[in-house]
């Protein structure tokens, strides 16, 4: 898809999203400045939707439930290999979806965790994004030998604001297409607090156009985390077959409620453990994201 294509397909998502907005409304919401309905107090059709399609609820099942929504999170750059032990065993004892670490760790994680229900996610060209896309191509094959079976990669924010989209979409490409051969889950952080809102659609629509399974919010090293209202909007614009991981600043269950309801079917958490504790006892249903 040349760059031509891939603005007229944003733009048209563009005209889609705002032909949706309700009737009467006359502005920007209040707290992320969108012209159409993108928060949950102006989206109720859309959360309504969503509930049915996820279906959270906080109470009458198993806390595992939950704990199979969260990649349960560390990747502090002084983490130790106690610290990491203790991710795993407590990923296996919960049954969180993934552990995400550091590439470094990945070789670790995955033989601790042979035989659990939790598997491993690693990062890639992470937490600034800048490096190149042959780099991040060794880099994700790398983890994938070493045991990763999930790929969350940073995108090249700086060539995204600098409109070089043929670059943005060789850079995430590169991390895909190995996923892909390998049946890796791939997953593309937007880092969406450094973007304008119009470069979140692009981003997110580069994401779709590539092929990968999720679109992801933050790396949780940036000026910002998740947002209800940025879930809401990417998850708008990639449709209902994708995934959408919300990351950084979900630290208890009423956030990730919040995430859930919003549209996300991944989040990423250092607190998950206490997040399922806080559940007590709560369900949720999600789709089989793409690529299991």
């Amino acid at each position: 898809m040349d760059p031509a294509q891939l603005r007229r397909l944003i733009e048209i998502i563009a005209e889609e999203m705002a032909q949706v907005a309700p009737a009467g409304a006359s502005g920007p919401c209040l707290c992320h400045g969108v012209l159409y309905d993108c928060c949950p107090d102006r989206v109720r059709g859309v959360l309504d939707a969503g509930a049915t399609r996820l279906g959270l609820h906080a109470s009458g099942g198993p806390a595992g439930q939950v704990a199979s929504l969260i990649d349960h999170t560390l990747l502090k750059a002084d983490a130790t290999r106690a610290e990491i032990e203790k991710l795993c065993r407590e990923a296996a004892e919960f049954g969180f979806a993934t552990v995400c670490v550091n590439p470094t760790w990945v070789a670790l994680a995955a033989r601790l965790l042979a035989g659990s229900r939790s598997s491993v996610c690693s990062v890639v060209g992470f937490p600034l994004g800048a490096t190149t896309p042959d780099v991040k191509h060794y880099e994700t094959r790398r983890a994938i030998f070493d045991g990763a079976r999930e790929i969350d990669m940073v995108i090249n924010i700086g060539a995204l604001k600098s409109g070089d989209l043929r670059l943005v979409e060789r850079d995430i490409e590169a991390v895909v297409g190995p996923c892909r051969d390998a049946g890796v889950v791939s997953k593309v952080i937007i880092e969406a607090a450094l973007l304008t809102d119009e470069e979140k659609v692009t981003a997110s629509t580069l994401t779709k156009a590539a092929g990968a399974d999720f679109v992801k919010t933050s790396t949780g090293f940036g000026p910002g985390g998740a947002t209800v209202a940025d879930v809401a909007l990417m998850r708008r614009v990639v449709g209902a077959e994708m995934g959408v991981k919300a990351a950084g600043g979900v630290k208890d269950f009423a956030s990730l409620e919040a995430m859930v309801a919003a549209g996300a079917t991944r989040v990423g958490a250092s607190a998950g453990v206490r997040i399922v504790q806080q559940a007590g006892g709560g369900t949720a249903t999600t789709p089989t994201p793409p690529g299991y």
